[in-house]
């Protein structure tokens, strides 16, 4: 039997997708400043990496804090 393939986030993911994967993604980026206030809002269709490199940070690191959230649940 092949072992199932767990939920990750990925650069290429719209924020809208990260977001129903995991119910606090949007905390994770409200964290790094992005989205959750007016002048800051990100849209939904733009990718992980599109808003990242809107805003200077560093997709890596941001896809680490998101797959975290994920671990959490093991």
């Amino acid at each position: 039997m092949s072992e199932a393939v767990k939920p990750r986030f990925y650069k290429e993911m719209t924020v809208g997708e990260a977001i129903a994967l995991h119910p606090e993604a949007g905390l994770v980026f409200s964290s790094y400043h992005l989205g959750g206030c007016s002048h800051c809002s990100i849209n939904e269709l733009e990718t992980i990496e599109q808003v990242c490199m809107g805003y200077g940070v560093e997709v890596e690191v941001l896809i680490e804090s998101l797959n975290n959230l994920l671990e959490d649940e093991e």
